[in-house]
């Protein structure tokens, strides 16, 4: 069972052909986000198919070998669905030399998927009376899938973003593309993000919360950037965080990481961790690497703001 914490080295060569057929079944709980990391498959690459009968499964292996690889998405709606003939058809298809199998586990707390559906307001598949009772029956239906899966991840505090970064972390196919950034901000009132490699804490630096012009804009505005950039230590931190990820992202990428992340963190995560990684995502950038921004308070904020475009049931 592999983790979250980094994703798989490229194999060492092997004396056995490769398989023909790849397949990856993206399964787990309702609401925990299935459809969101098939969609974010179809996007890398993969033919997609959700939902399929899973008598029919096998005959997708028929033939010959397959172009693109495929992601498969499985759930208790599926027609002719039941844990034992789930269980049955990966034992078969990890049987079959010609396909190589990666089952994905989408775990979620069940606090959390209750919370999502309370929000969007949708019922259960499973549920009876409520939706809390309808979760606890599928997570125990499923809870021998999960044993067997060879992925799994947590998305109780994934937005969809979230998820979607995690997946090509795992499954992305173009493995001598020059490596993913991602740069972040977040508040350490809400706790640090999973899957960051490097974290940078901003909370030294002056804090514009204190400022009433600043108070309530962000660290995209560039009066609040200016402000954390007059603090008389923000050029030499700057200079150093920069310098150091400048000589990181080489060596990574030449170890074969194809993703790297990287996180700022200040109180409210509203003004200071948000105007140093909108800077160094700039700076990288322009130095030639595809950076992602996202700040995780202020699409929380956004989120709350609009409830019907929030997170909602990933995938449900």
């Amino acid at each position: 069972m592999t983790d979250q914490s980094d994703p798989p080295r490229t194999p060492a060569p092997s004396a056995e052909p490769e398989a023909d057929f790849r397949l990856v079944m993206i399964t787990g709980p309702s609401g925990a986000g299935r459809s969101t990391a098939v969609h974010a498959l179809e996007d890398l690459g993969y033919e997609a198919i959700d939902n399929m009968p899973l008598r029919l499964v096998p005959l997708l292996t028929e033939g010959p070998p397959q172009g693109a690889p495929v992601a498969l998405g499985v759930d208790i709606r599926n027609r002719d669905f039941n844990a034992a003939s789930l269980i049955e058809l990966i034992d078969r298809l990890h049987r079959d030399p010609r396909v190589r199998l990666e089952v994905v586990y989408l775990d979620c707390g069940q606090a959390e998927l209750a919370r999502r559906y309370s929000q969007t307001r949708r019922r259960h598949p499973m549920q009876l009376s409520t939706a809390v009772e309808g979760i606890a029956r599928e997570i125990d239906l499923l809870a021998p899938i999960r044993a067997r899966a060879d992925h799994l991840i947590d998305t109780t505090e994934f937005s969809p973003h979230d998820l979607t970064a995690e997946i090509a972390r795992w499954f992305a196919l173009d493995t001598v593309a020059r490596m993913a950034v991602s740069v972040q901000s977040f508040s350490y009132r809400r706790g640090v993000p999973r899957g960051v490699d490097f974290i940078f804490d901003c909370r030294f630096l002056q804090n514009p919360h204190w400022v009433a012009a600043l108070k309530e804009l962000d660290g995209r505005d560039p009066a609040v950037a200016a402000y954390v950039e007059a603090d008389p230590r923000f050029a030499e931190f700057f200079e150093r965080v920069a310098g150091l990820m400048q000589m990181i992202l080489p060596a990574s990428l030449e170890e074969g990481k194809s993703y790297l992340s990287i996180g700022f963190g200040c109180t409210g995560g509203q003004h200071r961790s948000v105007a140093v990684a909108e800077k160094l995502g700039k700076v990288l950038a322009e130095a030639g690497w595809p950076v992602s921004k996202r700040h995780r308070e202020l699409e929380r904020r956004a989120a709350s703001a609009t409830p019907a475009h929030g997170i909602g049931v990933m995938g449900a």
